[in-house]
This record gives C-alpha cells, structure tokens and sequence, in this order.
C-alpha cells in the first residue's frame, strides 16, 4: 500500500480522494526538520502546505516520489535535489485563479475608493465630512499593468477588461499574439510601470524577480498609481514600498505576502494608512480551498499510478524525470 504524507492542513475533499484511492494517508503537525525527516523516511509521497522541505529532509527520505504543493509557488522545496535525483514536483495550476483574481480586484477598489477613510466618517458621526475625504478614483479607462500573463493574470485581466480599463501586460516569456488574443497589450517593463494606474504582480520569486520593484521603479510610476502583490514577497522591495508609500511617491499598495512570513510586529508598513495587507490568504477562499485540495491529491495519485488524466503543465519538472 502506497503512503502518504499530508504536511499542513487541506481541505477535507483532498483526504477523501486520496483515500479513495486505498492509501495510507496521515497528517503531519509537527514541522521540525527532525520530525519531518522520522515521518516522510518511508513515505511515496507528499502532500505539501507551507513547510520548508529542504536537502536536509530530502536526503533522509529517498522513498518520496512526488511533492505535490497546495498552491502554485514552490520557493519552499528545493527543487534542484528532486531534480537531480528524479523526484517530482507538483502544483495545484488550474485551482487559484479566480480566487486570486477576485482578491486583486478587492484589493484594486478598496484601495482607490479608500473605503477605510469613508467607513471611519460614518462610524465616528462625520457623515456629512464626506466633501473632506481624500481622491478617489474609478478603474473605468484606467490603464493596468499585469505583470506575468499566466493563469493569475490572465483571469486579473479578464476582469478588469469587464471594468473597461485598458490592459497592458509584461511577460517575457509570452509574444505578443498570445496576449493581443486575450484583448490585451504587450509591454516592456519600464514603459510599463510609467503609464500604469495600476500594477499587479504574477510572477514567481526568483533571481530575476527579487526586487524587480524597488525605489528607482517608484520613482517612475505615477503619484495615483497602486500597485498590488499576490504573488511572493521579495518581489516588492519592503524598505523601498515604506518610503514609496510614506512620502506619497504612488497613491497606495496592497499586499498578500511578505519577504518575511509572518512579519515582524513592528514592520513599518504597520503604520501607514494606505496599504491594505492580508495574511497570504488570496487563494484560501472556501471554494478555492477545495479545488486545491482535490488536485494536490489528483497529482498524487496520477502520478504515482501514470494515469493518462495527469496534468503535465503540473509538474514543474517533468523534463528533468526523464
């Protein structure tokens, strides 16, 4: 019987799946490397939250035959040791777009609406102050700036296409057929962050991306810009967003991720009032949570039995298994 390791609580679904599917199944707590490297040394696979699994554990655990991540980063796995040593590594690709879209749009009104501002007046018995709020604006004809046109930014810019906005897209991976038939326009970075309203991030944290926007870039953007990050903290200089935001160099900034994860209690983004945070939840809407939980464990199982249904545009190192 086929074991498997679920490291970090998923959605109820995924469980029933993969015993469905006769395996042993069992849930690991306790997440120091110690623990992890006792529990998954037997193990033909593992179902992957947050946890940190690193050559250390990997090396004591030469049964595991895939990692299936609940989710699309995978900055938590060291994926150069799977790879040189023909282990799998797997996302959940087609589950989170809708809720991560969803969330940049929340994040894209709230910002420009500055909701807070208006809901203290009515709270605090200033309801005829609303002549005193700040600008805010609307998304209608607004240009946008997706960064990275996978399957995130794609449905962001399905979505702010139904706002009418103009949809500008940086991904050089992709030509610019690929995204002129999504009724968008391809860009080059720097022109990009010029002429945005509005900027949000889909790319991967990498050595390319660690502070791809950083201080010289919010000194080109637009004083009403808002730039928002659901994808990786580091990807957004901190320091660097904290003086963009404190000195008004762009109108304001959500985040679903931090270089540091949880933040330390006395960040100074705390302080400012024009950011909106949220504790890297954008994909963990109920629906979401489910769809990934049952396609984390469909990996698993395709996988490991080479079923023709096995999505490879979810295997991150399909090449490298050959």
């Amino acid at each position: 019987m086929k074991k498997v390791a679920v490291v970090g609580q998923i959605h109820q679904a995924g469980w029933e799946v993969l015993k469905n599917a006769h395996y042993e199944v069992f849930e690991i707590k306790d997440f120091s490397q110690d623990n992890l490297k006792r529990e998954l040394f037997d193990v033909d696979a593992v179902a992957l939250r947050t946890t940190i699994i690193d050559e250390n554990i990997l090396k004591e655990c030469p049964k595991i035959k895939i990692i299936s991540r609940h989710g699309v980063g995978y900055n938590n796995v060291d994926l150069n040791y799977l790879n040189n040593h023909k282990q799998a590594l797997a996302i959940t690709g087609t589950s989170n777009a809708v809720s991560v879209a969803e969330h940049v749009m929340t994040m894209f009104l709230y910002l420009a609406k500055n909701i807070n501002n208006s809901d203290s007046l009515v709270r605090t018995g200033q309801f005829k102050k609303q002549s005193t709020l700040p600008n805010f604006f609307e998304l209608y004809k607004k240009k946008v700036l997706i960064l990275g046109f996978g399957r995130i930014g794609q449905a962001v810019a399905q979505r702010c296409l139904g706002f009418d906005t103009e949809v500008f897209v940086y991904d050089p991976f992709l030509d610019d057929k690929t995204i002129s038939e999504k009724n968008c326009t391809k860009i080059d970075f720097e022109e990009g962050i010029k002429i945005a309203d509005f900027i949000t991030i889909h790319m991967p944290l990498n050595d390319k991306t660690k502070n791809l926007i950083n201080k010289n870039c919010f000194l080109k953007m637009k004083d009403e810009s808002i730039l928002v990050n659901t994808a990786r903290g580091g990807i957004v200089n901190e320091n660097d967003l904290y003086w963009a935001l404190k000195n008004k160099k762009i109108h304001a900034a959500g985040t679903d991720v931090f270089e540091k994860e949880p933040p330390d209690e006395n960040n100074p983004l705390f302080q400012l009032d024009n950011i909106v945070m949220s504790p890297h939840n954008a994909a963990l809407t109920l629906e979401c949570r489910k769809r990934m939980s049952i396609e984390l464990a469909e990996n698993i199982i395709f996988y490991l039995e080479n079923n023709t249904k096995l999505n490879k545009n979810n295997i991150i190192n399909l090449q490298k298994l050959d």
